[in-house]
């Protein structure tokens, strides 16, 4: 379980552009579930994955994962336990290395490096049944470089890469807007069955309030750093992009827009 209790985060704080963007903010997170974060530019939602990640620093409060609070732990200590994916396909894999490279250390994830071969040529054919589902022609490609794959196929490794080691934390951070609508179709049908087959934990922030409604059982819809939005369940399944979009024009009518 995944709880943040009376969270504070300031930006530029004690200069003119000081901004309290969460002021004892609180969620609560149980395990295996897949929720999407909308929200309006500068509402919170990276910033909310930035915190979880250890990205930036908390000024105040607590992030708990199974009652620990791991709010003072660094970046790289969290993402033993957390996958992320982000929105430049360009940043989840090594494009020097070869796909097999990229997964051989994905695979590795939180264990011990010596001074032995990276690459594991012995789960190659693992690696290719993995790649196969992927639907992308990836399985006969593990010596290219990844570096020379489309962005649709990077962003689909990255992704597989992602949950390749035991994770608690999924984090999809807008992993399909740099992608083509095709390509970014592909992907999120991807992401709807590697989380339900691994059963992650998975927070999702988009702008695709469709695929928003459409993936996970939980949505919150963010607002100058405070959910204004939360369903799940059976409220959840009954949501439709008109009722998102209601919510978003009376915000932008409350601020002036």
């Amino acid at each position: 379980m995944l709880e943040l209790r009376n969270m504070k985060k300031y930006y530029n704080p004690g200069t003119v552009n000081e901004l309290c963007l969460f002021q004892d903010f609180n969620l609560t997170i149980p395990d295996h579930q897949f929720v999407s974060v909308v929200g309006s530019n500068g509402s919170g939602k990276t910033s909310l994955l930035n915190l979880i990640c250890g990205s930036i620093c908390t000024d105040a409060g607590q992030i708990l994962v199974n009652g620990k609070d791991i709010a003072g732990k660094k970046e790289f200590e969290r993402h033993r336990n957390i996958g992320r994916v982000f929105q430049d396909p360009a940043k989840g894999t090594c494009p020097s290395m070869t796909i097999l490279e990229n997964m051989s250390i994905a695979d590795r994830k939180g264990s011990c490096y010596g001074l032995g071969r990276g690459k594991n040529k012995g789960k190659a054919g693992q690696y290719q049944e993995l790649l196969r589902g992927l639907g992308l022609g990836l399985e006969d490609k593990l010596e290219v470089k990844a570096g020379s794959l489309s962005g649709g196929q990077r962003q689909a490794l990255a992704l597989l890469m992602a949950t390749m080691a035991p994770i608690e934390f999924l984090i999809l951070d807008e992993h399909t807007a740099a992608l083509d609508p095709k390509t970014a179709e592909i992907v999120m049908e991807l992401t709807g069955k590697i989380v339900e087959e691994k059963q992650v934990t998975t927070i999702m922030v988009t702008h695709n309030l469709r695929y928003a409604v459409e993936y996970g059982d939980r949505l919150l819809m963010m607002h100058q750093g405070a959910a204004v939005m939360d369903c799940a369940g059976e409220e959840k399944a009954r949501l439709r992009v008109e009722d998102i979009l209601q919510t978003f024009n009376e915000i932008s009518i409350e601020c002036g827009n």
